[in-house]
């Protein structure tokens, strides 16, 4: 079953967003003209309760983008995005969402980051994602969303670990840091995901 994963796609990570990524809205248009070459569309969302650990406001004298040591791990303090039921977390009102059949939430968990559509940064929790897509019969997974560099690679990183063949579509997805983004694709080529623009469906 041919199968794509929109990775949040929300209003908080488009031009204007708490979090935004460059051009973000560009992918919009691409994602809407792909979803009729794929059997199964799956969208997932960030859906963070406003005391998330990941805030940096929620950490007394800390900034933006710095980073802190946080139960083991290093983590990135962000600006409060996608917070639960906010218009920030709202999906791009211009996605076409009718083929969508299922939306899977993450960074519900208010002391653990999740950046992958299937397990929190500490894989402690599985959203549930693998064992609905095998049940599907999915086999090939086609990526796009936001963003590229970071909840779009660490969730093809875990869906490789689950024995997904993967493929991420370029023209439909965006990164927060371009320049970190190139690295992070030659280790995605290297893992055997297959880079793929949204011509080739």
């Amino acid at each position: 079953m041919k199968t794509l994963l929109v990775i949040d796609a929300q209003n908080d990570f488009m031009p204007g967003g708490s979090l935004a990524v460059p051009n973000g809205n560009k992918i919009v248009p691409v994602i809407n003209s792909i979803q009729d070459t794929f059997d199964l569309i799956v969208a997932t969302q960030d859906w963070h309760p406003k005391a998330h650990s990941s805030f940096a406001i929620n950490h007394d004298g800390k900034s933006d983008f710095e980073k802190i040591e946080w139960r083991g791990k290093m983590q990135t303090l962000w600006p409060e995005h996608c917070i639960q039921g906010s218009k920030g977390a709202k999906l791009h009102p211009e996605l076409n969402t009718t083929k969508y059949e299922a939306i899977f939430r993450k960074g519900t968990d208010k002391n653990i980051d999740s950046y992958s559509a299937f397990y929190d940064n500490n894989h402690l929790k599985p959203t549930g994602l693998t064992g609905y897509l095998k049940e599907k019969g999915a086999s090939q997974l086609y990526f796009c969303g936001l963003a590229s560099d970071i909840c779009v690679y660490f969730s093809i990183c875990d869906a490789i670990k689950e024995g997904f063949e993967c493929f991420f579509i370029e023209d439909a997805s965006k990164a927060l840091d371009i320049e970190a983004f190139e690295n992070i694709k030659t280790k995605m080529i290297a893992m055997g995901v297959h880079m793929i623009t949204s011509a080739s469906l």
